[in-house]
Order: C-alpha cells, then sequence, then structure tokens
C-alpha cells in the first residue's frame, strides 16, 4: 500500500467512525506506529484533521470559553430537550446539585411540581430560576464569580460541600473526551466540580452533541466517575457504542 492509499483509508475511516487512535490503525495497515504518527502528522499540517492524544479526530478538540449570554443561544434547542429528560430523573424528596452552564440552566427550567427538593447549586442563573418554585428549597455556594458562567467557584464553594450528601448531581462541561475524560476551560471550575462529584451518589451529565470529541484546559474526572450521559441526536452512534461500553448510559433526545 503506498502512502497516498494509506492517507484515503484514514481519511474515509476518520469520516466514518468520528475519530480513531494509532494502535488499531497500525495494527490494521500492517505499518509501524511511527509511520502512523507521521501520516497523521502529514494529514493534520493539510487540514484534513486534527491529532489528539494517541490518535486523530476530524474536529478541533480543544474548545474555548465564552460569555453564557452568547452560549444560551448556541444548540438552544438540543439544550432544552436535555434539561426536559434529565428533570425526568428528579424525584420528590431529592437532594442534588446542578453545577453550571447552559445546558444545567435548561434543566432549572424544566423542573416542576416537585415536592421537598432540595437543590445545590453553583449557578446564580439557576437559583434566581428555582426560586419561582415554592417546594424547592436552594442553597447558593457562596465564592468567588466567574463572570463569564455566572456562577462561583473557590474554596469556599469547596468546603461548603464537603458538609452534604446528595443523590444525584447534574454536570455540564465543556468537553467530553474518551481519553481525557470531563473537562471545562477554567481549573477552578473543574476542581469545584470535582467537589461536587465526591458529594454526589450519582453522577448524571448534560452535554449537547458539539461537546464530545473536545477537550477543556481544566480535566474535572475521568469517565469512569459518569453515570449517565444525556444529549442530542448529533452524537455519533460510535461515540454512544464507546461510552456504553466504558459503562455509561446514553440517553439521547
Amino acid at each position: 500500500m503506498t502512502s497516498t492509499e494509506r492517507h484515503q483509508l484514514i481519511l474515509e475511516k476518520l469520516h466514518q467512525e468520528g475519530d480513531l487512535n494509532v494502535i488499531s490503525l497500525y495494527k490494521e495497515l500492517r505499518v509501524s506506529r511511527v509511520t502512523i504518527r507521521k501520516d497523521l502528522k502529514l494529514l493534520e499540517e493539510k487540514g484534513l484533521l486534527f491529532r489528539t492524544h494517541g490518535g486523530a479526530t476530524l474536529k478541533n478538540p480543544y474548545t474555548i470559553d465564552r460569555p453564557v449570554n452568547e452560549k444560551e443561544k448556541l444548540q438552544s434547542g438540543e439544550k432544552s430537550k436535555i434539561g426536559a429528560a434529565a428533570a425526568r430523573l428528579i424525584d420528590d424528596n431529592d437532594s442534588i446539585i446542578i453545577a453550571s452552564g447552559t445546558t444545567v440552566l435548561a434543566l432549572a427550567k424544566k423542573i416542576q411540581n416537585k415536592k421537598n427538593l432540595t437543590v445545590i447549586t453553583a449557578s446564580l442563573n439557576v437559583a434566581l430560576e428555582l426560586l419561582q418554585q415554592p417546594d424547592i428549597e436552594v442553597l447558593q455556594l457562596g465564592g468567588i464569580l466567574r463572570k463569564t458562567s455566572s456562577s462561583v467557584t473557590g474554596p469556599y464553594a469547596q468546603s461548603i460541600l464537603a458538609d452534604f450528601s446528595c443523590t444525584k448531581l447534574f454536570l455540564g462541561v465543556d468537553g467530553i473526551d474518551l481519553e481525557f475524560g470531563l473537562s471545562t476551560t477554567s481549573a477552578m471550575e473543574a476542581h469545584l466540580n470535582r467537589q461536587m462529584i465526591e458529594a454526589s451518589q450519582k453522577v448524571i451529565v448534560l452535554s449537547d452533541s458539539t461537546k464530545f470529541g473536545k477537550r477543556g484546559f481544566g480535566k474535572i474526572c475521568g469517565l469512569d466517575k459518569v453515570d449517565r450521559i444525556i444529549t442530542d441526536a448529533g452524537i455519533s452512534e460510535h461515540f454512544v457504542k464507546q461510552l456504553e461500553n466504558l459503562g455509561i448510559e446514553v440517553t439521547v433526545v
């Protein structure tokens, strides 16, 4: 097989699966890992793919921080459906954590007619939304205000979480990568999210499909910490299978 034929096959597989890893490529093509890495580097230089740790993807894997009012306009219909599906998982008498982000805000807007529900949140917008519900007790975490997400971070918020044990955490993220795990654009927010995970019995990630295969600056945790992911139909079947193989329940709305 010539290098041109090899490059064509790599691109065809990448378009079919969305992402590839070096190990499977060198085994299938019967060439060395060094050769595959050189192939991927050349294809990246031509703007045909993005290299990742151990492989390649079609989409730029690195996400950037955006103001919350800008993010609200992105995939708003998908986020609303994700929020509605997540709201159905909340029971009366639950004690839950809702993190920060526009997708978990969509969840807050869908919570209706729940009795004796306690919500701990880092998001100012989530707290303001839930204040309209008479049977929901809201505990707003305090700390350093992160203006781009209208949420708090820092050691004070983390110390408060040490005193609680909640049934469910609804977590929004900036990136979901099979190797890197869950991530966000803020290292301080990532650390707070880890404390939320420790304080929760079940971790439910709410993410629109554009976040898959992406990486933010701050790693939250590996995918082994995740119980369930709720997303939209834009996610590839290949990614769903990979997540389910890790024991994660995936709900596609």
